[in-house]
């Protein structure tokens, strides 16, 4: 029977979690991959919790991982109250669609919540993300940042890992500016992903960038 088992990340992990990153997304939000040079610069910063750095094995390999970091809601009050945004997650691409995101998604938020963290936003997919109690954003009266006030965000998502965390609560979603690195260094990027083996890139029907 096989053994599944849920632990924080090592160091020695790193390369291998991150080429797992790397082929996980490649070629689904954009042509290539940018996701594992946002984990690799993630676990340098502040806003990371290494509490919460987690890879999930199957017969002691690798197949998942998932990662929390510090975020902020900007309440209409003006004050700052504090969230977990979470990301990149994911699972082997020959295991995906077998339950076990899910199993990870679970684990991972359960610890979260132990640590006492009140809620998490991220973008997503509801079909997947509903499974396990996310539901959009606007349900909290929380907005994504920029976004016009006459469209739907309903790849916004929002989980309460304390219940009523977010009563009373309006404001913007103030996410962490390290998902934004891969954008703001592409040279650093481009250096970084060049130590990997090379993989084409594609221009595919609902990419988002």
């Amino acid at each position: 029977m096989s053994k599944i088992n849920f632990r924080l990340e090592e160091k020695h992990d790193y390369r291998k979690v991150e080429e797992l990153v790397r082929n996980s997304f490649w070629n689904v939000y954009c042509p290539g991959a940018k996701e594992h040079y946002v984990l690799n610069k993630f676990r340098s910063r502040d806003d990371f919790v290494k509490e919460l750095d987690y890879v999930m094995e199957l017969d002691d390999e690798i197949i998942g991982q998932n990662i929390f970091v510090k975020a902020s809601v900007k309440t209409d009050d003006g004050a700052f109250l504090p969230i977990l945004s979470m990301g990149p997650i994911c699972i082997k691409n020959e295991l995906k669609r077998k339950g076990y995101g899910k199993q990870l998604l679970d684990y991972t938020l359960e610890k979260a919540k132990d640590l006492g963290y009140g809620a998490v936003m991220f973008e997503g997919n509801i079909d997947f993300y509903g499974k396990s109690g996310f539901t959009t954003a606007s349900t909290f009266g929380i907005r994504y940042p920029d976004f016009p006030e006459d469209e739907s965000a309903d790849f916004f998502l929002c989980k309460e890992l304390i219940p009523g965390y977010l009563d009373d609560i309006t404001g913007v979603y103030v996410p962490s500016d390290g998902y934004l690195v891969a954008d703001l260094d592409p040279e650093g990027f481009e250096s970084y992903d060049a130590t990997f083996p090379p993989k084409e890139k594609l221009k595919l029907p609902g990419q988002l960038f």
